[in-house]
């Protein structure tokens, strides 16, 4: 997908001018903000196709400024920081991020983790306009509806993220069928995804906490021990 807006909020100047760069030249428009208050409202303002949020970033945190967007859109975001820890990525995910690079990084690799994030957003984009049409999902009182993008549990939608739809979408179509974490990586990620597969973990954990009676002795989306995870009806 060329020709995307994209929006780095981002302090360091050489990381932000580095990012500017290469994604100019790979033909796409890009803003800028230093501070967090800024890109919030860049990012309001603008309504980017991807958002590279740092996370120590002056006025707001980028944890923040990823809360308050993902409550707001569905845009792409991908975190960046100079923290190492697991708690870290695995926060950044929990809060809505779709990918977590740790600095320093190589930019070859990062412009691919764009050119995947941005082709995986126009692909969701297409398979949900071809969905039209498509029965619903049902099992017991939990309904999918696949036209409408709604999760219902006895008859009452269910907020959720994009790519907990996906999975959940993904897995109830399937009932019965284990998946691996990488098998679930390809399919709702792709294939070049390069993140921990905790992401898949972090995603279902937020839906048991959703669609289950009691989150911590899950019925419908049990874990396979040493495979992964499956929906049964």
């Amino acid at each position: 997908m060329s020709d995307a807006t994209v929006l780095v909020v981002e302090d360091e100047e050489n990381i932000l001018e580095a990012l500017r760069y290469s994604l100019e030249r790979e033909g796409h428009t890009v803003y800028t903000a230093v501070d967090g208050e800024e890109g919030l409202n860049l990012a309001r303002r603008i309504d980017p196709d991807l958002v590279i949020l740092d996370v120590m970033l002056p006025k707001m945190d980028g944890f923040e400024i990823c809360r308050i967007l993902r409550g707001e859109t569905d845009v792409p975001i991908i975190m960046l920081t100079a923290r190492g820890e697991e708690i870290d990525r695995i926060v950044g995910l929990e809060l809505g991020a779709d990918d977590y690079v740790t600095k320093p990084f190589s930019t070859r690799e990062f412009m691919v983790r764009v050119r995947n994030m941005l082709r995986r957003a126009r692909l969701s984009d297409n398979v949900e306009s071809s969905s039209a049409g498509e029965e619903n999902l049902v099992a017991g009182n939990l309904e999918v509806d696949l036209t409408s993008h709604v999760v219902r549990l006895d008859g009452v939608a269910v907020d959720m993220k994009p790519r907990e739809f996906d999975l959940l979408a993904l897995l109830v179509k399937n009932s019965g069928r284990a998946y691996s974490r990488d098998q679930i990586l390809q399919q709702l990620w792709g294939h070049d995804y390069y993140g921990d597969t905790r992401t898949v973990d972090v995603h279902v954990h937020w839906l048991r906490e959703k669609i289950e009676p009691q989150p911590s002795k899950p019925q419908r989306l049990v874990t396979i021990r040493g495979v992964g995870y499956r929906f049964d009806r």
